[in-house]
């Protein structure tokens, strides 16, 4: 396994290795059939921001994507789904794939990322507890697990409601 990841965007003969990848991570395929909802979705997908994991062959380990939401009335982006192969899990291409995509988000002008995740695992990448910047959903989640990172520190987060892109159904 490698030590260091290939990270790049996404490319359109990249879209089944993606759907392999999130139907072997996930237990069902809401995650995969999500992803293939928000690539149809003009409001939310934003090209550059499916970014993948590849071993040196070429053979892709790790996805993370990036949409857009809204924090009130404020553009933000989503960091829903991440995903890893089961057998490439716990190498770093999870890790990698998710800085990737963070800095792309970055480079592009983007300022304010949400996630709903594991409170042990996203804070690594900067991520702190949403509620503590007055960001909030309105679907019940446990508190530390909606969680929000500024890209840019002269751009504080925003408070308000997350809205989330029609494909995600909340």
């Amino acid at each position: 396994m490698p030590d260091t990841w290939i990270t790049r965007a996404e490319t359109g003969a990249d879209i089944p290795a993606v759907r392999q990848i999130l139907l072997t991570a996930f237990p069902t395929a809401l995650e995969a059939d999500l992803v293939d909802a928000l690539r149809a979705d003009e409001t939310a997908w934003i090209e550059g921001l499916s970014l993948v994991a590849a071993e040196p062959g070429g053979d892709l380990a790790g996805y993370a994507l990036l949409t857009r939401c809204h924090i009130g009335d404020h553009p933000a982006l989503c960091l829903a789904p991440c995903a890893v192969r089961p057998e490439r899990q716990r190498t770093g291409a999870g890790s990698a794939v998710i800085r990737a995509a963070l800095r792309a988000a970055e480079e592009r002008g983007e300022f304010h990322v949400v996630v709903l995740g594991h409170p042990a695992y996203y804070p690594r990448f900067g991520f702190t507890r949403a509620s503590t910047h007055g960001i909030g959903v309105t679907f019940d989640v446990p508190d530390e697990a909606l969680m929000a990172l500024t890209l840019d520190a002269g751009h504080p987060l925003p408070s308000g409601t997350v809205r989330y892109a029609a494909p995600f159904g909340i």
